[in-house]
């Protein structure tokens, strides 16, 4: 007897599901990391990257630059569960129905990419709001793969107090396919962490002692100094320890899932059971620990631990501000999480200026192309950096605008909406124009 056929998870049905909940703002399920944007948040996110620059750890450093006293690191400025209260504390019924399941329910979830926008500093005292809502879906039918569909998520930061003020956004990229088992492997059985030589430690070491000095800091980067085909000096993260994982969350928090511990686990386990697992003696544990249990690791067909995405996202912007000093503005970044950085791995975060012009508003701008390498070669983390340098003859770093102008959430957040939905039209438009061409 033939088996019926699964029904297929990604439909032009489903795809209109999902797309009614464009715009729809609805509370992020995890409280921040800081109420308090303060220099102690601002020093333990750092930290917690393996960063001690001055700028963001040093109180009494800020008052000398351009910022006029601390600020917070582009890796606080927004992100991710770190910081904002709700702008949206609750749910109509009728957003409440809408929001309920997953249209796409059965399809693979691939987290692809994050991109981060920044427009204004992270100050001490500043309260902070946030709002988080589906930005845009962008079917990727092709004639050459199953469908998938592009489904990204937009959270935006804006200071309330003590005036309104846009801070920043994220925008996540899930990648949803349909199921094909026959597809997948256990490739990453293959993959070898071989023992460290000496030598090799050695000029690890070499490269952490030279950072500090390799920092620009208040030594201004003109513009005019900087030329397409520039190297950017690299940094060096690794070997990557489970302690340095322990470490990143002690500044950057338990992320999405909120992982707690002992009674706040057990209340965590009533409201989520089926994230939890039991261990080799039985305990209930998070599957979160493929981070720091290598035999959970090893069981879901990894060779060792790993880290998260996000964690190759705050070496990147590490790079870019070591680079470009304490007078510039890193105005937007974007990476790709192609493959997994084991522990054991070492990563060199490298780029290269590719463009320089001056924006329609006047600040004078290059764009990088940035990477993370381990060291067996693999570029599992590319991306893209756009920085604001001061300028000799053009003067100071000018801020960009943020979208429509806006500077609270609500408008942030239906501008991005904007902006999303006219890059669906421009790629709908590219695609059509191929078909007739064909």
């Amino acid at each position: 007897m033939s088996e019926t056929p699964r029904p297929a998870s990604i439909t032009d049905e489903s795809i209109a599901a999902l797309r009614r909940r464009i715009g729809v703002a609805q509370p992020h399920p995890q409280p921040p990391r800081y109420l308090a944007a303060n220099e102690d948040a601002f020093r333990h996110v750092s930290h917690a990257i393996g960063d001690d620059n001055p700028l963001w750890c040093d109180p009494s450093y800020g008052a000398s630059t351009v910022w006029g006293g601390p600020i917070g690191s582009p890796n606080l400025n927004g992100g991710d569960t770190l910081i904002g209260e709700n702008d949206v504390e609750q749910l109509s019924p009728e957003d409440a129905a809408l929001l309920r399941g997953d249209p796409l329910r059965g399809a693979h979830a691939f987290y692809s990419g994050s991109f981060r926008e920044w427009w204004s500093p992270l100050r001490p005292g500043m309260r902070v709001k946030r709002r988080n809502a589906l930005v845009g879906v962008h079917d990727k039918a092709s004639e050459f793969a199953k469908r998938s569909v592009h489904e990204w998520t937009g959270e935006v930061f804006a200071a309330v107090e003590p005036a309104p003020q846009a801070l920043s956004a994220q925008y996540r990229l899930m990648i949803r396919t349909e199921r094909d088992k026959a597809g997948e492997s256990k490739k990453y059985n293959e993959t070898i962490i071989e023992p460290y030589t000496d030598d090799a430690l050695a000029e690890i070491d070499a490269s952490y002692a030279g950072e500090p000095s390799r920092r620009r800091g208040a030594e201004a980067r003109y513009w005019e100094e900087v030329n397409v085909g520039d190297a950017i000096t690299p940094i060096v993260k690794g070997p990557m320890r489970v302690t340095d994982m322990v470490v990143w969350h002690t500044g950057m928090g338990m992320g999405l899932y909120g992982v707690a511990a002992l009674r706040l686990g057990y209340q965590q386990r009533q409201k989520m059971p089926k994230f939890f697992k039991p261990d080799e003696l039985n305990i209930p544990d998070v599957q979160q620990r493929v981070h720091w249990d290598p035999a959970w690791a090893r069981a879901v067909g990894n060779p060792a631990s790993y880290d998260y995405g996000r964690m190759r996202e705050t070496w990147l912007v590490h790079l870019c501000t070591d680079w470009m000093g304490d007078d510039a503005w890193l105005w937007k970044l974007d990476c790709e999480f192609r493959k997994f950085n084991y522990v054991g791995d070492t990563h060199w975060m490298s780029g290269t200026v590719v463009n320089k012009y001056i924006t329609d508003e006047g600040a004078c701008a290059v764009d990088l192309d940035i990477y993370g390498e381990n060291q067996r070669g693999d570029i599992t983390t590319p991306g893209h950096a756009t920085i604001l340098l001061p300028s000799r003859e053009h003067g100071a770093v000018r801020l960009p605008e943020p979208p429509g102008e806006a500077n609270d959430c609500a408008g942030i957040l239906d501008a991005l909406v904007d902006r999303f939905e006219q890059a669906e039209h421009k790629q709908d438009h590219k695609h059509d124009h191929r078909k007739d061409q064909a």
